[in-house]
């Protein structure tokens, strides 16, 4: 079965850090960029980062940039977004994607989605 699966999310206060990470199954991340986005009640999904298949191009919405790192490891076919001094407005749920193809804006086809991790900051 072709899946993405996140996991990391919970609850936490804010400024405290938590770790997202993004595994496939069914497929090889390797040929594949991959970006997180998230989505808040009431609000349009957001692009949060995106890296390219072979981990050397990455990109971060303005909202994160300088407290969210994206890394991946081919070799486990995962993805980590690592958040650090989160804030209570990130608080959504959050989603990883593939695509075989991204702009350095993260804008393409996303040929797979996972199911998602709820994160939450709040004291």
């Amino acid at each position: 079965q072709v899946q993405l699966v996140e996991s990391g999310g919970g609850l936490v206060q804010p400024g405290g850090s938590l770790r997202l990470s993004c595994a496939a199954s069914g497929f090889s991340l390797n040929y594949y960029a991959i970006a997180w986005f998230r989505q808040a009640p009431g609000k349009e999904r957001e692009g949060v980062s995106c890296i390219s298949s072979g981990g050397t191009v990455s990109h971060y919405a303005d909202s994160v940039k300088d407290r969210f790192t994206i890394s991946r490891d081919n070799a486990k076919n995962t993805v980590t977004l690592k958040m650090y001094s989160l804030k209570p407005e990130d608080t959504a749920v959050y989603y990883c994607a593939a695509a075989a193809l991204l702009s350095s804006s993260c804008q393409g086809d996303y040929d797979y989605w996972g199911q998602g991790t709820q994160v939450t900051v709040s004291s």
